[in-house]
């Protein structure tokens, strides 16, 4: 981990920013797998970086964290792939939010996303992810998380995470404490 900011933009939006280094893509994945632990449904999670950066390994982990047990794979050619949320040991039971895995790496334009009824699922109760996200930069809501990844080394990747909005905030920081955990002053 390299560092993390807490910055306020002119509009008084609270933004968060998490910089991080993966060193293997089992890494990756364990990354992804502690941020789906934290989350209820709702979120957005952005997904920017170029062929071979992690991105689904990284959702592949998210889905693990979430206690989805399906096999994750990247929906290039059919751009959404849906996963049930999984029945959760609650009394009395229920099932935790469903899995919407976006990839929009074949897309065109930002208005086939509106055509194929997309934006439902961005203010659904489900979790959505989205890889390729910097194809529709203008598309997406205000509060989101965005992670940009970057290949360093053939195995070695920069992921640096950025949260707009107080919900985002504090999920980035409830992830850096339990991914993190720091000892010392």
């Amino acid at each position: 981990m390299k560092g993390v900011v807490l910055t306020k933009n002119s509009q008084e939006e609270a933004s968060l920013t998490l910089d991080s280094i993966s060193h293997s893509a089992a890494q990756t994945q364990r990354m992804g797998m502690r941020l789906g632990e934290l989350l209820q449904g709702g979120e957005l999670i952005l997904l920017d970086g170029q062929l071979g950066t992690g991105k689904t390994t990284f959702t592949q982990g998210l889905a693990q964290g979430m206690g989805i047990t399906e096999n994750v794979n990247s929906p290039t050619f059919i751009l959404l792939k849906e996963y049930a949320g999984q029945l959760l040991s609650h009394t009395p039971p229920r099932r935790g939010p469903a899995l919407y895995h976006f990839d929009l790496y074949r897309l065109d334009n930002t208005e086939e996303m509106i055509d194929l009824g997309f934006e439902d699922y961005f203010y659904s109760n489900g979790v959505c992810v989205v890889e390729w996200a910097e194809k529709a930069a203008s598309f997406w809501p205000t509060e989101h998380l965005n992670i940009r990844m970057k290949m360093m080394t053939e195995t070695k990747r920069g992921l640096l995470f950025i949260a707009t909005g107080e919900h985002y905030c504090e999920l980035l920081r409830q992830f850096q404490k339990n991914t993190y955990a720091t000892t010392g002053s």
